[in-house]
This record gives C-alpha cells, structure tokens and sequence, in this order.
C-alpha cells in the first residue's frame, strides 16, 4: 500500500496548463501578468480591495505587521496555539509577542480572554500595536465576539487566515477580517503555489507601501538607489500561474475536504473516546448561533484520557507503522523552548489540545479508500 499522507498538494491537468503558458510566455521571475491577475483573483475571492503576491504567508505577516505599527518596545498578542510562523512575524518587526490561550472546542483564540489580556495590558499602561487571529485548521476565529471589542480599543487586528481560504465568518471571507490579513499557499494547504502567501487589505495605499518593501524598497530610478530597508519578499509568475490554476479547483478541493471530514464523522463518531475539533454551524458557547463555515483544511480529532486506551503519542505512532501520516496539533508557543520566557494568559486550553489532539489525513487527492484505511486504523488502534 502506497503512503497516506496528511495533506498532499492536489495537482491536475489545470496545473500543467497553467504553468506550462507562464513559461512559453518568458514571464518567469520575479514577476509577470498571472502575478498581477492572481492578485485581483484573491482580492476577488475574499472581498477585499487590494492583495499582494509574497514569497511566503510569514512574508504576509511581517510586511503588514511592520505597517500597522509593531516594532521594537511594541507588544502584538498572539494566538498560542499555532504554527511558529505566527509567532516569529512579530520578533521579526522587533516588537514581543504575548501569548493568548485556545477556545477548547476548535482550538481557535478565546474571545473573552483575548479581549481580558488588552484589558489588563492596558491597565498597565501597555497599549499592544495589535492583536492577532489565526484562522485554525481551516476555520474562522470568531470574529462577530473579536472585531468589535478590538475596534473599541483601538487595537489593529491582524488575520493570520495562512489555514483558512475559502472558510467564513457570516458574510466575510476568510482573509478579509481586520487592517490586514495573510493566507499561505505552502504544499500542504488548501491550494498551493509550492510556497507562497499574499497580503490582503482594503487599506490599497497600505497594500502598495508594502509592494514597494517586498521590492527591496527600490525607488522609481533608472538605477538602483535605495532609502530604507525593503525585502525579497515577492511571488513569481510561474508559482503564480500555479495558483491560478489551483483557485479554479477550490471549490472542488473543499467539497472533496468536506466529504473526508464527513466520511471520518461516520465512521469514528460512535467511539465514546473521540470527538473531532471545530463543529459545524450550530450555537455557540454562550455567544448565541455561530456563523461560521469550515474550509475542512485538516480534520482533528481529540482523544478522552479517561476512554482512551492509548494517547496521542500512541495513535501516531501506530499509524506511521501502519503507512499514515498523522500529526500532533499544533504545540502551543508559551510551552515552545524559543519563547520560554514570553508572558502569556493561558487557562490549559491549548495545552490540553496538544496532548490529547491528532490531525487525520485530509488532503483532497485522497480517495474514500484511503480514508477508510485511516478510519480502521484508528479503529484498531482504540480496540473499537
């Protein structure tokens, strides 16, 4: 049996066609017109007016960051439980990331403590530059119970949606929340360009400075001369054209998602011992109906300790003798050696999460033979 893998790039003929025009069209770097449409195309997409084609979703985050104020003596709040990447944008700029503890139910930043840690910063007499969402494994933070509060106290919010195209909060897309926000095309994503992002932002005079910087910040000269600091931070036309060919599919891609995360609910959802991160549309936790629609970028489990014959630990393990490749949620940064010394507001959420949760393999190349390998394994793996 082949190896199943987490979430591979899902590349078809459209692919081929797309890629093989931007290099028969001498467009190959840096820059060319599948960088300029695949920006209007994103923009299109998640509703915002203007976006800008990056080398990385990190690249995104550095470059807005820098606009919306964070620099050394600075403080950005930061959800913990993501990939480091989040976290390493705001050291970038100079300014110190504090960290904010998870929602238990998907593992997104928790509203109330979010808004309780501004509170408390600025009782201190500490005014954050911003405060930062991570759209978790494909799935909104809860905007309607975040941007109004932020907006209130005049504290920027920056969208790390780098998991989440093509998810929503109400009427927003994902990526149009907030000053700013990033969405990553790295392989293992939704969609991919191999590795690239994009800044978004309805601020098009915000979006065109940070053009200028991912330039190297060259001036308008028939020489190169330059007057401040700027980075090699733009996308190139072939990895363009890829993502190009790539959105044309994500509809299909997400439904493809959607059914794998359905197919596990069906077929793991009568162990006592499991239940799986970030439902569907239904109420919220005390915040009346939640608007929110998953991209079902990564389907996650979470084990009971108390059912649970094996941990975490275990199940991966297992799986990875069996030719499966599951992985731990994402470790929380207050518990990560690098940021040992950071100051965070944490309740065990996050932590809880990272002990206890799996990622399954989701990624839409995967058929329903696959998955009900996965599902078997698990089974077994559970004694079920």
């Amino acid at each position: 049996m082949s190896p199943i893998s987490l979430s591979k790039a899902d590349i078809s003929v459209v692919e081929e066609q797309f890629v093989l025009d931007a290099l028969r069209s001498g467009w190959i770097a840096p820059l060319g017109p599948h960088v300029d449409a695949f920006e209007a195309e994103i923009a299109e997409r998640t509703g915002v007016r203007a976006a800008l084609a990056l080398s990385s979703g990190t690249a995104a985050l550095h470059l807005g960051l820098l606009e919306v104020g964070a620099r050394a003596g600075a403080v950005v709040l930061v959800p913990t439980m993501t990939f480091a990447a989040s976290a390493y944008a705001v050291v970038y700029t100079g300014a110190t990331p504090i960290f904010v503890d998870a929602d238990p139910s998907d593992g997104n930043v928790s509203p109330e403590l979010l808004v309780g840690a501004i509170d408390t910063l600025r009782a201190e007499g500490v005014r954050p530059a911003a405060a930062m969402t991570v759209d978790l494994f494909g799935r909104c933070a809860d905007y309607d119970a975040i941007s109004g509060p932020l907006a209130e106290r005049g504290v920027a919010l920056i969208e790390d949606a780098a998991e989440a195209l093509g998810a929503a909060c109400g009427p927003g897309a994902a990526g149009s929340f907030g000053r700013v926000a990033a969405l990553s095309f790295n392989g293992n994503k939704i969609m991919t360009t191999s590795g690239g992002g994009m800044l978004l932002s309805d601020d098009v005079e915000l979006i065109q400075r940070c053009r200028y910087l991912s330039s190297q910040a060259r001036q308008p000269l028939p020489f190169y001369e330059h007057h401040e600091i700027g980075y090699n931070y733009r996308l190139s036309n072939v990895l363009a054209a890829l993502g190009r060919a790539q959105l044309t599919r994500l509809d299909a891609m997400m439904a493809r998602r959607r059914a794998i995360r359905e197919r596990y609910v069906h077929g793991l959802g009568d162990i006592p011992a499991i239940s799986f991160l970030g439902p569907g549309p239904g109420p919220g936790p005390g915040r009346g109906p939640d608007r929110r629609t998953d991209n079902c970028w990564l389907t996650c489990l979470t084990l009971d300790p108390a059912l649970a014959p094996i941990n975490a630990d275990k199940l991966i393990a297992g799986l990875a003798d069996a030719g499966i490749e599951a992985r731990h949620l994402w470790k929380p940064m207050h518990l990560q050696p690098v940021f040992a010394n950071a100051r965070a507001f944490v309740t065990g959420a996050a932590q809880r999460l990272f002990d206890r949760g799996v990622a399954l393999p989701s990624g839409s190349a995967l058929d329903d033979a696959d998955i009900d390998v996965v599902i078997e394994a698990v089974r077994t793996a559970l004694g079920s």
